[in-house]
């Protein structure tokens, strides 16, 4: 095979395989994006979102998922609740349907380290020490624990605040 013959074999060949690999990623790439109509957010954040000023009435598909709330002017708040996906549904006072759009909710995105006790799970924010945090999922005894002391804070925090107001 002359040097030539070779190149251009060599150019069809990668061509081939630049299109089959093209082929076989293409439908993972459409749906690693979510589309323009899907809402992201994460656990235990929130995202704004405008929307039409007419909006009346507001339907969420399964609040464990997702919360929202109306604000003035057409903003509306979208807080993470839960893994997975849901939508909602904003309509006029006539009940005419605005706006349908996806949710999609996704784990924590700081440093987060699991850890396993048996069948009992325990999540810790490290960012840039350890700290508890709750996560869907923990274990029952860590997660009522963690919520305990931090009602306890918050109690101690608002008792403190509470006494230290002038009078």
């Amino acid at each position: 095979m002359s040097p030539q013959s070779l190149r251009s074999f060599i150019r069809r060949r990668f061509a081939f395989q630049a299109l089959a690999a093209g082929l076989l990623l293409s439908p993972m790439a459409a749906t690693a994006e979510p589309s323009a109509a899907t809402i992201s957010v994460n656990v235990d954040q929130a995202r704004l979102v405008k929307l039409p000023a007419r909006v009346a009435t507001i339907v969420v598909g399964n609040p464990l998922i997702a919360d929202v709330a109306l604000q003035a002017g057409g903003v509306l708040v979208v807080t993470g609740k839960g893994y997975g996906a849901t939508n909602f549904i904003a309509m006029d006072r006539a009940g005419e349907v605005l706006v349908d759009r996806q949710i999609q909710v996704e784990g924590p995105t700081d440093q987060l380290i699991t850890v396993y006790r048996g069948v009992d799970r325990e999540s810790y924010s490290c960012m840039p020490i350890c700290q508890r945090r709750v996560t869907l999922g923990d274990g029952d005894n860590y997660f009522r624990a963690t919520m305990d002391q931090a009602g306890n804070l918050s109690n101690q925090a608002t008792g403190a605040a509470g006494s230290a107001a002038p009078k």
